[in-house]
Formats: C-alpha cells, sequence, structure tokens
C-alpha cells in the first residue's frame, strides 16, 4: 500500500511538470502560481481546525513565511517560467538535483560536514546536469538558457528550504506546515500577480489544468506526502524524488510527444544516481563515510 501511494505521488508530481509546460503560456509563470498556491491554501486550510494547530501556526509565523517563499512562490515561479521554454521531461529532472543541493549548502551555510560519497555524488550529479542541457544549449534556442537557470535555480531554493525547516520547523505539525507555506506564498504573490493577470479569455481547459495544479499536485499532494512521513517515515517518502523524473519524462513523451534520447536516459541516470549518493542513500552499503570539514 505504501509502495502504491509513493508512486502515485510520483506520478502527480511527475505531472505537475506536464500542467506547467501546458498552462505557464496562457497564464504567464506569476499569475499562474499565484493561481496554484491559492488554490492549495484552501484545500489544506482544515490544517488549522484545531486550536492547537492555529496556535502553532501563529507561534511559528515567520519560518513558515520564510519557507512559503523558498520553497513555494520562488521556485515555483522559477519553473513556471522555465516551463516556457524547456520541456517537462528536462525540467523534471533538473528539480531531482534538489537533494545535491540540500547537502551542498547545508555544508556551505550551516557547516554541516559531507562526507566524501557526498562530496562524489554532488560532482558526479552536476556532470550528469552538463550532460543533459548540453545539446539543449547547444542548439542556440532563444529563451532556453535563462531557462534551465531558473530550474536549477529552483532546486536551490528547495534545497534551502529543507535546510531551514530543518532548523526553524523541527516539531511542526507537517500539515500546518503545508498550509502556513501555501498561505504566505499566496499573500505575497497575489499583489505581483494583479499587473500580470492574462487579459485574454482563458480556455475552458487551461482552467482544468490550474485546477490539476493546485488540487492534485500541491494541496492533495501534501496531504499524500505527509501521510506517507507519519506512516513509515521522511526517508522513505523523500525517495519519490528518485520516481519523477520517470514520470516527468513519460507524460512528456505521452501528451506532448517530448523525445526520449539516449543522452535524455544516460543523464538522468548519472543525476539520480549523483543524487542518491550525496543525499546519502547509500551510505550503510559504500565506503567513504569521513567528514570532511
Amino acid at each position: 500500500m505504501n509502495l502504491l501511494e509513493l508512486l502515485l505521488l510520483a506520478a502527480i508530481w511527475g505531472a505537475s511538470f506536464l500542467f506547467l509546460r501546458i498552462a505557464a503560456p496562457e497564464f504567464g509563470p506569476i499569475a499562474l502560481i499565484t493561481l496554484r498556491v491559492g488554490i492549495a491554501a484552501i484545500i489544506l486550510a482544515p490544517a488549522l481546525r484545531s486550536a492547537a494547530a492555529r496556535s502553532e501556526f501563529r507561534r511559528k509565523a515567520w519560518p513558515l513565511f520564510v519557507v512559503g517563499i523558498s520553497n513555494s512562490a520562488i521556485p515555483f515561479g522559477l519553473f513556471a517560467y522555465s516551463a516556457l521554454s524547456v520541456n517537462a521531461g528536462l525540467d523534471s529532472i533538473l528539480n531531482a538535483t534538489t537533494p545535491i543541493w540540500t547537502a551542498l549548502i547545508a555544508a556551505a551555510w550551516f557547516q554541516v560536514g559531507m562526507s566524501r560519497q557526498q562530496i562524489s555524488g554532488l560532482l558526479l550529479g552536476l556532470a550528469g546536469v552538463v550532460l543533459l542541457v548540453r545539446d539543449t544549449l547547444a542548439a542556440g534556442i532563444p529563451g532556453v538558457p535563462p531557462a534551465i537557470a531558473a530550474a536549477l535555480l529552483a532546486a536551490v531554493c528547495y534545497g534551502f528550504a529543507v535546510n531551514y525547516s530543518k532548523r526553524h520547523l523541527a516539531g511542526v505539525k507537517p500539515t500546518v506546515v503545508a498550509f502556513g507555506s501555501q498561505f504566505f506564498a499566496t499573500i505575497v504573490l497575489l499583489p505581483a500577480a494583479i499587473p500580470f493577470w492574462p487579459r485574454h479569455a482563458i480556455a475552458a481547459s487551461s482552467w482544468a489544468y490550474v485546477a490539476a495544479l493546485g488540487i492534485v499536485c500541491t494541496g492533495f499532494a501534501y496531504i499524500l506526502y505527509f501521510r506517507l512521513i507519519e506512516r513509515v517515515g521522511a526517508t522513505y517518502a523523500a525517495s519519490v524524488t528518485f520516481l519523477i523524473p520517470v514520470f516527468g519524462l513519460l507524460w512528456g513523451a505521452l501528451f506532448l510527444d517530448e523525445k526520449i534520447t539516449p543522452v535524455t536516459l544516460a543523464g538522468c541516470f548519472i543525476v539520480l544516481l549523483g543524487t542518491a549518493l550525496a543525499s546519502g542513500k547509500f551510505k550503510n552499503r559504500l565506503p567513504g563515510k569521513h567528514k570532511v570539514a
């Protein structure tokens, strides 16, 4: 049952890149992401139904604000911008570099030692990114270089949010964190979205994609994710990172006719292997546990 839910979560989050690719040109990145986080906040609002949860929300308002910016508002917007020029499959793979940036930020910013294995994983993952984007950049398509940079910066933001949350939101009920992050992301994005709101008529199908992003890919997905954490632990739930690119590539190929090349598969494998090493997934199986200051 847990494995099925993990696969479902990966399929949902993989589909988010598909929906971004379709809806971003119609709404624009800022308006699209404002709708996404606003809908998700409404879906997650029952998290504050108890007095204890509301008290926790007020007490941790500032850390929740920071996480809302770094884990939702900025990275969601960056991926929406990237989706204007980069295909869904590539974005989903670049998203999978998050644990690499998490480990790097922990070492550089929070003085957390890295093992030789983690350093090797970091370098391997970055090599995989270079392999993935080399041909895309060589094509010389306008808008692609900043789109790839935006996707990588989004993953860096996720990496910061993970480290910040561990230090400032430890012990806070996960559903309160989920709601708080979407609530504050909405508050911050709403004023910026108003001047960028689409002036043209939006097709019903595009509204359906936005609803799917907010309700399924954010609201329901967070509920599913935190339920997995409660049942089987954060480490197991976090392994969804390694499955998202599989579905991102699959949905892109099935619904957008995106090509899956041998270079894409090789780059994806290298990135995921580097991510696994950098996140310590093999720490009990591989040598090299000595910390490097």
